[in-house]
């Protein structure tokens, strides 16, 4: 069986967005032969600039074959195509007729713009976040993931996130062996699950000359990392140290160790098949209880509900065909 995938483009798209999850596609296909076709799709045919300036060729959306799968770039050039009649018809009538439609990025403005993301359930870009729920209210806006499917539709977060949001799909089409082994040829994360956040803790905490303090916490989070142990480690006084990291991170080091136990322990939540109180004690929480508390500053949610949450954003798989 194979599948024709659509991957739909406009002046000024994000030329990541579109070639991240060809890239996986073509892989996936040269795995499995015959599994997948690849369009590349615009209002109009001919050679398509991206924000780069690179330009890829598409053809008309006339000449679209029935599509299995639509995959909306996004890019600084999305609001034409939102706002565009004839983009948006093809997008309603594809999504009546394939079996996934898709967006990467701000691709995710052009399905609501188009009315199928209405009540359920999306992502996009942590830097477009604001703007689409101000836009878009009836959207159930989940900012804080890589990529949602909510049924038929899938949105994905910014740029890269559209590649797991392409290994995902494979794993469903074609069985997670295929998906791990495009990963590998990739060179990427096989995979982030669908409900890791966007946001990093370390990239947001960075502080100069705690850079690499923070990157070694990071990496011994069973130790006890206490004031008093960070401020020998960066050779300082524990009172100085405190005052300098809080002056130049935003944050007291207790808080900053938190969030970077947090964030560590969401990911082993999501991706590995271990008891929440193993979780707690690999990544310095101590305790079960402490970790829930943690994470209901963090997240509003206790360790149990995100992990049953991001559960259920992952595809159901299917065998391979």
């Amino acid at each position: 069986m194979t599948r024709d995938i659509g991957f739909l483009i406009f002046p000024d798209f994000q030329l990541l967005d579109a070639a991240g999850p060809i890239a996986a596609f073509e892989i996936a296909g040269r795995l499995v032969p015959g599994a997948y076709r690849l369009h590349l799709l615009a209002r109009e045919a001919g050679a398509v600039p991206s924000s780069s300036g690179v330009a890829m060729t598409a053809k008309a959306f006339a000449e679209a074959p029935p599509l299995d799968t639509l995959i909306v770039s996004g890019g600084e050039g999305t609001r034409s195509p939102a706002i565009c009649e004839a983009t948006l018809a093809f997008a309603r009538a594809t999504f009546r007729s394939a079996r996934r439609t898709a967006s990467v990025c701000s691709g995710t403005y052009v399905l609501a713009a188009a009315g199928l993301l209405d009540g359920r359930r999306a992502t996009t870009h942590w830097q477009r976040s604001k703007d689409f729920q101000r836009r878009y209210p009836t959207v159930r806006l989940e900012p804080d993931k890589i990529f949602v499917q909510d049924g038929a539709l899938w949105s994905s977060a910014g740029i890269t996130a559209g590649i797991d949001m392409a290994l995902a799909m494979i794993g469903a089409d074609l069985g997670e062996e295929v998906a791990r082994r495009t990963a590998q040829q990739l060179v990427v994360y096989h995979r982030r699950p669908g409900g890791q956040s966007q946001f990093s803790a370390l990239l947001e905490m960075r502080g100069g000359r705690f850079d690499g303090l923070l990157a070694w916490a990071r990496e011994n989070l069973a130790l006890p990392l206490s004031v008093d142990q960070l401020a020998e480690r960066a050779a300082m006084s524990p009172r100085n140290f405190a005052r300098q990291f809080a002056v130049e991170t935003g944050s007291t080091p207790a808080k900053a160790v938190e969030r970077l136990r947090v964030e560590a322990a969401r990911a082993l939540l999501d991706n590995q098949p271990l008891q929440v109180e193993d979780v707690a004690l690999e990544t310095g929480f101590g305790d079960q209880e402490r970790m829930r508390r943690a994470f209901l500053r963090a997240f509003g949610q206790p360790p149990q509900a995100l992990r049953r949450a991001a559960r259920a954003s992952q595809p159901n798989v299917a065998a391979a065909p």
